[in-house]
């Protein structure tokens, strides 16, 4: 437990904290025995900055090893003792589905965001979302999260992803090669970053929607300065999906 930095609170002159805080290592401990439960993370973060800033630093971080061992191992392995746009924003990515809102990134589509009880990433389905050229880079993409029957719209999936060293990745380079030109409104919703439309950027094999078992042609995904790729698709009834998983 490296925890030996002590900060003081600058919320404000009326905050409860300025008599002083327990100690790092005591709140360490506390929500090691809560399992890193990170709706309380988040409740904790808002008492004031100093709490705010101990979560960014370390309550987050560990919330991710414990939710995502092995693949918080391999994103860390280039050295690195952080993750591209800060440990929050991945444990948001981890536990939340973004949905969309009707103007939004996904056009007509309105579906709130919304916490999950618990999400399977994986780098093998992360492959099936990059040009061939690309596939040497590293990255975890989600099953999709089913919102079924949604009208004329039929059933659709949303899935969320993160890149390892996004910043050195061959896709990065491709979408600057191509010009691929950055959302002029919306923002990344885990870490608030610009957004490129790999659809733009034609960019999208179709192993994606083999992979997700949706329509070739209804599948559309977007990835941040930071790498985080959030994405919708349109899926095909069962037995079609099936059928798709055999092609691939």
């Amino acid at each position: 437990m490296p925890l030996s930095k002590q900060y003081r609170c600058i919320h404000s002159g009326t905050c409860a904290c300025t008599k002083g805080h327990l100690t790092e290592d005591i709140i360490f401990l506390v929500f090691q025995q809560l399992n890193w439960n990170p709706k309380l993370i988040a409740a904790f973060s808002c008492s004031c900055k100093w709490f705010d800033d101990f979560a960014k630093r370390v309550l987050w971080k560990e919330f991710c090893k414990t939710r995502a061992p092995k693949m918080m191992i391999d994103l860390q392995s280039s050295g690195s003792h952080s993750v591209d746009g800060s440990w929050r924003a991945l444990g948001k990515l981890l536990i939340y589905c973004s949905g969309c809102t009707r103007g939004g990134l996904f056009d007509n589509i309105h579906i709130p965001g919304h916490f999950v009880y618990r999400t399977r990433f994986s780098r093998t389905s992360g492959k099936s979302f990059l040009l061939p050229q690309c596939r040497s880079d590293v990255l975890y993409v989600s099953d999709p999260c089913e919102h079924l029957d949604q009208g004329e719209d039929g059933d659709i999936g949303f899935f969320r992803g993160i890149f390892k060293s996004f910043s050195v990745s061959k896709v990065r380079k491709l979408l600057i090669k191509r010009g691929a030109q950055l959302h002029p409104t919306e923002a990344c919703p885990y870490c608030k970053a610009k957004l490129w439309s790999m659809q733009e950027a034609k960019m999208i094999p179709q192993s994606a929607s083999c992979r997700l078992g949706a329509y070739e042609d209804c599948i559309e995904y977007y990835v941040c300065l930071n790498g985080h790729v959030l994405g919708v698709c349109t899926l095909l009834p069962l037995s079609e999906s099936e059928e798709a998983s055999e092609l691939e």
